[in-house]
């Protein structure tokens, strides 16, 4: 595994990259909008070296005893997928759920890739680039971040239906294929190294839908990131938006090259590469709901509340949600599927279940974490107001007791406020709304997913004393993905 001096010197590349109402940012290692974020990925390779953290993000020595890093792990076996999971969840609890795209996604991007691609059964020459692409970020460790190539909102609406995909052929050359056109939201592209454009972008080839992966620092590519959270100057105010912003956004191609090897034909959505990640995003949920759960037991004891008996329902509502999800994860790995070429899958039909449950609870389990503190999560003042000689006497006896001073309560006061209450939630809201679809989308796959529909219809019948007929009901699991929301374009 690379440092993070390594990734930060990485992101030195020329790459342009414009933030909304910050404008033009020339280097996203300093500037102020994007170097929070920066630094959090910088930790997150360095402790892959700390030996603190050794034992839950490296795998046990193999026989010459080296330790691989969880994070770029071919899975293989229920243990390995353990591994990886408890590499997930120790890692991204600690920025609340919200890095949700680390270089370990990367992975399983290119994993899945790989397995569409042999899907496919393309060619030998596909399969050796998908391959060797692979191979390529487990050796140099890089940040390859996620898009499924949907197009921009102004193009989905061009009078003109030929300029309607995201993307176009400008010119097909011996190096590759020049494209122009712009990719709609995705997450981290302002950090990562690569972003895997998916078969959204509308480009078909021999039958196969072309997806691509393109550096950030190409030629001709520009990324556009949505504003970001509002962050109040003091960090104390602002424990998790001051340093958590991993930046949404597209990316724009003027007539940038994609080599050949990094040409892939897949299928016509992509839900083939889109499952290899599914269970890593799972874990960033998870993440931030046990977060909320460790803030409102936290919480529950600075305020007093922690033998109030409907005060600890709603614990144990946040509880019965968290557990729901780990149980889901455990599942999922523990009762894998197997590739055609003996990679190890989690279970789908778990995790989207554990996807499902968490969609229902996010809003109720935030709701909670506002509810359990009272007014005080409203009215928690900041360090400076308490060391202030006009009011901080006054606010010491406002907020200090129980074993608290003021500055303490007031300290997790705002880390809840911040967590359920600031821009930055909102924004995560907001986005996971249509990251991957929604309730619906999830519905479909879990409907894809189940394999038990004929077992338990005719399992029941066993309980007669009638012969009945067979039931097949197998073709409630062809049901196709629910379309992205038409639009509808003006008349030429």
């Amino acid at each position: 595994m690379r440092t993070g001096a390594d990734y930060r010197e990485a992101l030195r590349d020329g790459r342009r990259v414009w933030v909304l109402g910050e404008g033009l940012i020339e280097d996203v290692t300093v500037h102020p909008a994007t170097r929070p974020m920066v630094d959090e990925y910088v930790a997150w390779y360095d402790r892959h070296h700390d030996p603190r953290w050794q034992d839950v993000v490296l795998a046990p020595p193999d026989a010459q005893g080296a330790r691989a890093p969880w994070a770029f792990a071919t899975p293989r076996s229920a243990a390995d997928l353990r591994g990886m999971g408890r590499s997930y969840a120790a890692t991204i609890f600690l920025t609340a759920g919200n890095m949700t795209h680390t270089p370990g996604y990367g992975n399983l991007i290119a994993l899945g890739v790989l397995d569409a691609v042999r899907q496919r059964d393309v060619s030998a020459e596909q399969l050796a680039s998908a391959a060797r692409y692979r191979e390529s970020v487990v050796r140099s460790g890089r940040f390859l971040t996620f898009c499924a190539g949907a197009a921009t909102i102004g193009a989905r609406l061009h009078p003109d239906p030929r300029e309607r995909p995201a993307l176009r052929v400008v010119r097909e050359t011996g190096a590759g294929l020049v494209l122009r056109g712009k990719v709609g939201m995705h997450t981290s592209p302002a950090y990562a190294e690569e972003v895997y454009i998916g078969s959204h972008a509308g480009i078909d080839r021999d039958g196969h839908r072309a997806t691509f992966a393109v550096p950030v620092s190409a030629p001709g590519v520009t990324i556009v990131c949505r504003k970001i959270a509002a962050r109040p100057a003091n960090a104390f105010l602002a424990p998790l938006s001051s340093r958590f912003d991993e930046l949404d956004g597209q990316m724009w191609l003027e007539d940038v090259l994609v080599p050949w090897e990094r040409v892939f034909l897949t299928e016509l959505t992509p839900e083939p590469i889109a499952s290899w990640c599914f269970w890593h995003q799972l874990y960033c949920w998870l993440a931030r709901a046990e977060f909320t759960l460790g803030l409102a037991l936290a919480c529950a004891d600075a305020m007093g509340l922690k033998e109030h008996e409907p005060t600890l329902e709603y614990l144990m509502d946040l509880v019965i949600d968290v557990q729901t999800v780990r149980s889901c994860q455990t599942a999922a790995e523990l009762e894998p599927e197997r590739t055609s070429d003996g990679l190890c899958i989690p279970g789908r039909v778990h995790v989207a279940a554990g996807s499902i449950a968490m969609q229902k609870a996010r809003q109720r389990m935030a709701e909670i974490l506002r509810i359990v503190p009272g007014s005080s999560l409203v009215v928690a003042p900041s360090d400076k107001d308490l060391a202030a000689p006009e009011v901080g006497a006054g606010l010491e006896a406002s907020f200090a007791g129980g074993g608290y001073t003021a500055l303490q309560r007031a300290a997790l006061l705002q880390l809840a406020s911040d967590h359920v209450a600031s821009a930055l939630d909102g924004r995560e809201s907001a986005f996971e709304l249509h990251a991957n679809g929604g309730l619906p989308a999830w519905r479909a796959r879990m409907r894809r997913f189940f394999a038990s529909y004929n077992d338990l219809a005719n399992g029941v019948l066993g309980a007669l004393s009638l012969d009945m007929p067979a039931i097949d009901l197998e073709r409630l699991r062809t049901v196709a993905m629910p379309p992205r929301r038409p639009v509808t374009p003006p008349p030429a």
